[in-house]
């Protein structure tokens, strides 16, 4: 939309209003920085960083008031743990309160396990998955970013419109703290997220896969006899997975994809005997759960943007692959994507010579990795949790069993393909 403000250079136009009528609205204020990041979230966060700590200008808007929000992704693999370790923050994030997984353990309704992968022979500082509230990490991240001058953060800034003039976006323009603002930018960043505003303003359309399942999430308490760490139950035609939280457990309940309404209409009762008959060991704790609001639920997603970029705008993490929550990578993947991102645009943006060619590096660089985790996440979702729907056995490949082959699931969910480095 075309704004009022006097310091407009040409049309201002968002995309998907470039041949509609432009309809004016009055603009506080312009500010301009090197980097405008939409989106706090890990992506966002840690790319800020890494771009205020080589003295560039970065605004980072979030359109919530704070960083909780209940059962987000809170596992941070070993690569999201070493990237950490090569900005010089892994020790001081580890006193932060947390648990550690070292294993991934799949059993059968009986407690018996059928497939146990560890990551304690992982060649990294970190053999293990780090569980950690995502808000205190987010918390941690801006903490450090604060320390920086040349680093803004604005909450509750609700980004409405993009900034464009020949084509090229120069910015955005978002609403809050008493009315319209305009920050304009040498490149904008879209880490806002699965259900992407920037992706949508700038036409960037998102290409399905299919998943074939959905999750209901809650949390139940934790007795210090029960097992540790991350456990997989299958079998009686129903999965869950739980997590160790210290106190309690944070429980993933799968269901069919587009299920959940015959569930809510099946009642809380039935919900918790399905429960109880593949967690027998929880029949007296799952009756704590008396509300629906205790429950949350995630419609399970996998997409990817087939381009990630235009002339002043870059897509990354989930605004540009929506990761399924198998292996729990999502995380892992959007700060790879940030280090990616700092690693092109930092010396370009020092420079002011942000070209599209920078841009398309960063994806150029994530694409395959992504794209193999999608494809290792469709094969998991389509041989062990279809056929645990579908009340089907589960056998894990034999030659996993071989100690050389081992170490490849823990290898692909703690890393996956070319991890990117620190390099600014």
């Amino acid at each position: 939309m075309a704004t009022n403000s006097s310091s407009n250079q040409g049309d201002r136009v968002s995309t998907k209003e470039q041949n509609q009528t432009p309809q004016a609205h009055e603009i506080i204020d312009v500010q301009q920085v090197d980097c405008c990041i939409v989106g706090g979230g890990p992506a966002g966060v840690v790319l800020s960083l890494l771009l205020a700590r080589q003295g560039i200008s970065v605004m980072l808007l979030e359109a919530h008031r704070d960083f909780d929000r209940d059962f987000r992704g809170d596992t941070l693999q070993p690569s999201a743990m070493e990237i950490m370790a090569e900005m010089g923050l892994a020790d001081r994030l580890l006193e932060l309160p947390h648990t550690k997984l070292h294993s991934i353990t799949l059993r059968a309704p009986d407690g018996s396990v059928i497939f146990s992968p560890s990551f304690n022979h992982l060649k990294t500082h970190y053999p293990y998955v780090t569980v950690m509230p995502q808000v205190r990490f987010l918390d941690f991240i801006v903490g450090e970013a604060k320390q920086y001058p040349n680093f803004q953060l604005i909450l509750g800034a609700n980004v409405q419109e993009l900034v464009e003039e020949d084509s090229v976006i120069r910015g955005v323009q978002y609403r809050g703290h008493g009315g319209w603002h305009e920050v304009r930018a040498q490149v904008t960043i879209g880490a806002d997220g699965r259900h992407s505003r920037l992706r949508d303003l700038a036409g960037l359309e998102a290409v399905q896969t299919s998943a074939p399942m959905d999750v209901l999430w809650f949390r139940l308490p934790r007795l210090p006899e029960d097992a540790e760490g991350l456990n997989g139950r299958i079998g009686q035609g129903r999965m869950t997975v739980l997590l160790d939280r210290g106190e309690q457990w944070q429980i993933a309940y799968v269901i069919p994809k587009g299920g959940y309404q015959q569930v809510r209409a099946a009642g809380l009762e039935t919900l918790r005997q399905n429960i109880v008959e593949i967690l027998p060991e929880f029949k007296e704790r799952v009756q704590q759960l008396q509300d629906w609001q205790q429950i949350a639920f995630l419609s399970v997603e996998s997409s990817y943007v087939r381009r990630w970029y235009r002339s002043g705008l870059l897509l990354i993490g989930d605004a540009a692959h929506v990761m399924s929550p198998v292996g729990g990578v999502g995380i892992n993947y959007a700060i790879q994507d940030a280090v990616a991102a700092a690693n092109h645009l930092s010396q370009p943006l020092k420079n002011q010579q942000v070209q599209v060619s920078h841009l398309a590096a960063v994806q150029r660089q994530r694409q395959l990795p992504t794209r193999f985790i999608q494809a290792f996440q469709s094969f998991i979702q389509q041989n062990l949790i279809k056929s645990a729907l579908n009340n089907q056995t589960f056998q894990p490949p034999a030659l996993l069993k071989l100690p050389i082959l081992r170490d490849i699931p823990p290898r692909i969910i703690g890393f996956g393909l070319f991890p990117p480095h620190v390099q600014c």
